[in-house]
């Protein structure tokens, strides 16, 4: 009786053990936004935007941006101003993911930054790294000029324009 006992100690033991796996990480209540960047900050809208780029996450990215989201940069080459919506960053930004094997997004200081609650201009230094193939790694040094805005203080940012100041 008592070798009995003392097997069914071992064997709850062993299936409580089995159980616990001491290298899982432990769950958290915190949602995923708020481990990748919570957007409902300004630091953290730019730390899910980095996220978005560096794990390729279309998904996220179309979150950031408000519907009416306008893209512009300055194409040197033709010596004109280029913008476009959210429709077409969307698809470009899906290009960029699906064909790049890594890209490598660090946020740098901010020159410039006001707002409000729910509006809010901010000028970022950036560097950005693609890599397409051994042989084909973009970078881009440049600034990033956002504005964000969200319809009251509980709601997260989202990007109303971005437009990229860069060397390409």
């Amino acid at each position: 009786m008592r070798k009995a006992a003392i097997a069914m100690g071992i064997i709850l033991l062993v299936a409580i053990v089995a159980a616990c796996n001491p290298f899982a990480p432990k769950l958290t209540e915190t949602p995923a936004t708020t481990q990748f960047g919570d957007p409902h900050t300004v630091p953290g809208y730019f730390q899910a935007f980095k996220y978005a780029y560096e794990f390729r996450d279309t998904t996220l990215y179309g979150t950031l941006l408000a519907p009416d989201f306008i893209f512009s940069y300055r194409d040197y080459n033709r010596g004109v101003d280029i913008q476009w919506g959210r429709d077409d960053d969307m698809r470009a930004t899906a290009g960029l993911f699906q064909y790049a094997q890594d890209i490598s997004l660090l946020w740098g200081d901010a020159i410039d930054s006001t707002g409000t609650a729910t509006s809010f201009d901010i000028t970022l230094v950036f560097s950005l790294d693609v890599t397409f193939n051994p042989d084909d790694i973009e970078h881009v040094d440049g600034r990033a000029v956002f504005h964000l805005e969200r319809a009251s203080p509980s709601d997260p940012w989202k990007a109303g324009s971005w437009q990229d100041e860069s060397n390409l």
